[in-house]
């Protein structure tokens, strides 16, 4: 079982959110060429980007991997229990995929070792 800090050299784009990917790579043309996220051009375009699925109710942290032919997921972990409040917090009991909140962001680079 692989840990976040397997991680800790992958370049995560940590202002990629979900609904960004969709945009960049499910739904081409839908962005401009001066956005902060512009068209992909090839396959070789790959994110890597963290989400949490609370869509079977306990919050999973899933470190994804896409491209425009598809999207794995190279890490899936339960969230710890405070990250959880947190995420409890600011969504709920909402059933979904959203970006992490700020105090996540910021546990994972502190267990990836990267900097603010």
């Amino acid at each position: 079982m692989k840990s976040l800090r397997d991680f800790s050299l992958c370049d995560i784009d940590w202002n990629l959110t979900p609904e960004h990917a969709v945009t960049m790579y499910l739904e081409w043309g839908n962005n401009d060429w001066h956005s902060e996220y512009p068209p992909v051009r090839s396959r070789e375009d790959v994110s890597h980007y963290f989400v949490v699925d609370s869509w079977s109710g306990k919050p999973l942290l899933r470190l994804v991997r896409r491209n425009s032919e598809h999207a794995e997921d190279l890490l899936t972990m339960p969230l710890p229990p405070e990250m959880e409040a947190d995420f409890r917090r600011e969504h709920g009991q909402w059933r979904g995929i959203a970006a992490p909140t700020p105090a996540i962001k910021q546990w994972l680079r502190t267990e990836l070792g990267q900097p603010y």
